[in-house]
C-alpha cells in the first residue's frame, strides 16, 4: 500500500448500494461493461455486439439515454434501461471567465466536490482534471494545498470531468471533428500518482479508439515527484510527464513542496531521466511557478539549466507567473524578473516558455483550484476586508492585497 508524505492513505469511499439500485455504466471499462450486460440476461451471442454499441453511444456519443441507442434492439434498450443509468455528477457551479477560460464545479454523489476547468487557446483547447478532493501534499503556494485530503476520485469520476466538459461545449454531434477540448492535462486538485489505478483505468477510456479517442500524445500527467509510480506511468499509460518543480535548491522545494522530503530533487530528476518515452521531440516539462524572492534569483535560472544538462534530460520549462489566492503570503514575481529568468534558460539552450495566466478573473488559473464547499470567494474575501478598513476609524490604508 502506498503511503502518501504525511502518512495518510488517501482511499476510495465504498459506493453504497441500494438493493434495487441501478449500476451507473459511466466509468466502466470494456470488461467491465461486458461483464455487466452479460449479468443482467442478454444472450451469450449478444453480449460482446451489445457491450461495444453500448461503449460507442456512451463514450463516443455522449447519450445520457438507452433509448437513444437507435442500432439495439427495442427489447435489449428496454432491459438496459431496467437494471442500468447512465448519468453524470452535478454541476454545482459553471464560471465563465472574460478569456473564454471555463470552471465547473462538480458535486459528486456522497457530497464531495472537485473542480475542472476547461482552457481555450488558438491552436488547443486543454482540459484540467481532478484526480482527487482536496490533495495530501500541502505544497505552500498551492490554494488546493490548503484543503484536506478527503479522497481519490473513482475512474468514473474522472472521466466523468472530460464528459461534462463536453456536453457544456456541444461536441458530442461531431465527436472527432472540430474538436475543443483538444487535450488533457491531470493537474487538477490532487496528486494524480497517488490514485495511479483509477488514473490509468479512467485515462485508458478517454484513449479508447472507439470512444472519446483522444491520443495519449494529447494527455500530460503531472505530478510532484512521486519517484515510484514515475517510471510506471510511462511503462503503462504513456502519456507525457510533467513534473512540478518549483525550485533549484533542496532546502528551497522542501521549504514550499513538503513531498521533497521524501523524493528529493536528485531522485526525482534521475526519474525524469528513466522515463519511458522521453526524448527530445517528446519532452518533459518541468512546471516553475514564479514566487518573488523566493526562487526567481538569475542564480536560480543558471542552476536550473545546470541541472537540465547534468541529468541529460529531453525537458522544456513552463514559468508561471505566481497565481494569487486569498490568505497566500507568496507574490508573483516581479515581470522584467520573470523575463529575465525566461532569457537566462533560453540561453542555455532550453525551451522556457512564461505561460499567460487564464482564468485568474474566476479563481481557476494555476493553482487556485479549491472545493467552494472550503473556501470564500474572492469578491466576498474583498468585501469583508474592505468592511474591516472602513470600520477601523484609525486606519487610513484602503489597500487591499
Amino acid at each position: 500500500m502506498q503511503i502518501t508524505p504525511n502518512g495518510h492513505e488517501p482511499i476510495v469511499s465504498p459506493r453504497i448500494v441500494v438493493p434495487g439500485d441501478k449500476l451507473n455504466i459511466l466509468g466502466l471499462d470494456r470488461a467491465e461493461l461486458k461483464a455487466a450486460i452479460a449479468e443482467i440476461g442478454v444472450p451469450e451471442k449478444q453480449v460482446k455486439m451489445r457491450s461495444s454499441q453500448v461503449w460507442h453511444w456512451v463514450y463516443h456519443r455522449g447519450v445520457t439515454s438507452f433509448d437513444d441507442m437507435s442500432n439495439v434492439s427495442k427489447d435489449v434498450r428496454a432491459k438496459l434501461a431496467e437494471h442500468f443509468i447512465i448519468e453524470r455528477p452535478e454541476i454545482v457551479e459553471a464560471q465563465y471567465s472574460n478569456d473564454g477560460t471555463r470552471k465547473y464545479l462538480i458535486r459528486f454523489a456522497d457530497g464531495n466536490e472537485a473542480e475542472t476547468v476547461y482552457i481555450p487557446e488558438e491552436d488547443r483547447g486543454t482540459l484540467c482534471i481532478s484526480s482527487q478532493v482536496g490533495c495530501t501534499l500541502n505544497c505552500k503556494f498551492c490554494h488546493t494545498g490548503t484543503m484536506r485530503l478527503v479522497r481519490n476520485l473513482t475512474a468514473a469520476e474522472i472521466v466523468a470531468q472530460m464528459m461534462i466538459a463536453r456536453d457544456d461545449l456541444g461536441e458530442w454531434e461531431s465527436p472527432t471533428e472540430g474538436r475543443r477540448v483538444t487535450n488533457i492535462v491531470m493537474m487538477g486538485m490532487g496528486e494524480p500518482l497517488y490514485n495511479f489505478d483509477n488514473v490509468k483505468k479512467a485515462l485508458e477510456i478517454v484513449m479508447d479508439e472507439e470512444g472519446i479517442q483522444l491520443s495519449r500524445r494529447r494527455i500530460t500527467l503531472s505530478t510532484s515527484g512521486v519517484v515510484p509510480h514515475m517510471e510506471r506511468c510511462g511503462q503503462e499509460i504513456g502519456v507525457n510527464l510533467a513534473v512540478s518543480l518549483h525550485a533549484v535548491r533542496d532546502d528551497v522545494r522542501s521549504e514550499i513542496m513538503p513531498i521533497n522530503k521524501k523524493y528529493g530533487l536528485d531522485e526525482v530528476l534521475k526519474a525524469c531521466a528513466n522515463y519511458p518515452g522521453a526524448h527530445n521531440a517528446r519532452r518533459i516539462t518541468f512546471e516553475y511557478a514564479m514566487l518573488k524572492g523566493v526562487n526567481d534569483s538569475d542564480a536560480d535560472a543558471r542552476e536550473l539549466v545546470r541541472l537540465i544538462r547534468k541529468y541529460k534530460l529531453p525537458a522544456k520549462v513552463n514559468l508561471i507567473p505566481f497565481n494569487p489566492w486569498p490568505g497566500t503570503v507568496y507574490e508573483c514575481s516581479e515581470w522584467d524578473q520573470i523575463q529575465r529568468f525566461s532569457d537566462i534558460v533560453y540561453e542555455g539552450g532550453i525551451s522556457a516558455p512564461i505561460r499567460t495566466p487564464r482564468g485568474r478573473d474566476i479563481m481557476a488559473a494555476c493553482g487556485q483550484l479549491k472545493s467552494a464547499s472550503e473556501k470564500k470567494s474572492k469578491a466576498q474575501l474583498e468585501r469583508e476586508a474592505a468592511a474591516a478598513v472602513s470600520a477601523e476609524p484609525h486606519h487610513t490604508s484602503t489597500g487591499l492585497t
